[in-house]
């Protein structure tokens, strides 16, 4: 079984290729991490190619997509997951979901309590809690720093680290498409980690953009 991951949500667009049988540890054929906040959608397609190029495997080869769902950006977030199901579509392979926060705790491979935060901007973090890398608690959730925290757990992730008097921040900062495969491979051989999810987004916040009211009526004057 061969499984596409990648993921868009932060700073980094991570692709990796792992290969997985029944009963096996799951193998890293290739894998690529680029940080690049503002060109995610002229990154990605190259850096498939790129490790799918490192592998030596075709697209036809794939047996299963996964991808980051997110909380992050909406611009950012929608390339991996429009990408994703694209190729499912086409390769008529199914696509699995997971929660980028979950990534990070995965590839923590912490067994006692901690945070996860990513960058949210506006002086805020997308976060959760978790008891052990394979059991979230709380969240996904957007707030400030200050909501995220919890006295002497340490906390993983970019939004951790931008936030030191807050957040005792730790690595890893940006998640790995090599854990998002793991996390996949586990989850569909009947191991243990968070629940897979369907490739929708998790924005956690309400768009920008608004419907425009009606229109004032002028009077007289």
């Amino acid at each position: 079984m061969l499984v596409l991951a990648f993921d868009t949500a932060t700073a980094a667009v991570t692709v990796a290729l792992s290969e997985w049988a029944p009963g096996e540890t799951p193998r890293l054929r290739a894998e690529s991490k680029v940080v690049d906040r503002r060109r995610h959608a002229e990154v990605l397609a190259p850096a498939i190619d790129t490790v799918l190029g490192d592998a030596r495997v075709s697209r036809e080869e794939l047996s299963a997509i996964a991808v980051g769902v997110g909380p992050g950006p909406y611009t950012g977030l929608r390339v991996g997951l429009v990408t994703a199901r694209s190729l499912g579509a086409v390769l008529q392979i199914p696509v699995h979901g997971v929660c980028t926060l979950d990534a990070l705790a995965w590839e923590s491979k912490r067994t006692d309590p901690f945070v996860v935060a990513t960058d949210a901007r506006r002086k805020e973090v997308y976060w959760a809690r978790y008891d052990s890398a394979t059991v979230r608690t709380d969240g996904p959730s957007v707030g400030k720093p200050a909501d995220a925290a919890v006295p002497g757990l340490p906390a993983l992730g970019e939004g951790a680290l931008l936030y030191p008097e807050v957040l005792k921040g730790e690595t890893p900062a940006l998640p790995s498409a090599a854990a998002i495969a793991e996390l996949v491979v586990s989850r569909l051989s009947g191991g243990e980690g968070p629940d897979l999810l369907p490739p929708e987004p998790l924005y956690l916040r309400k768009p920008d953009a608004r419907e425009p009211g009606p229109r004032k009526r002028v009077t007289p004057g």
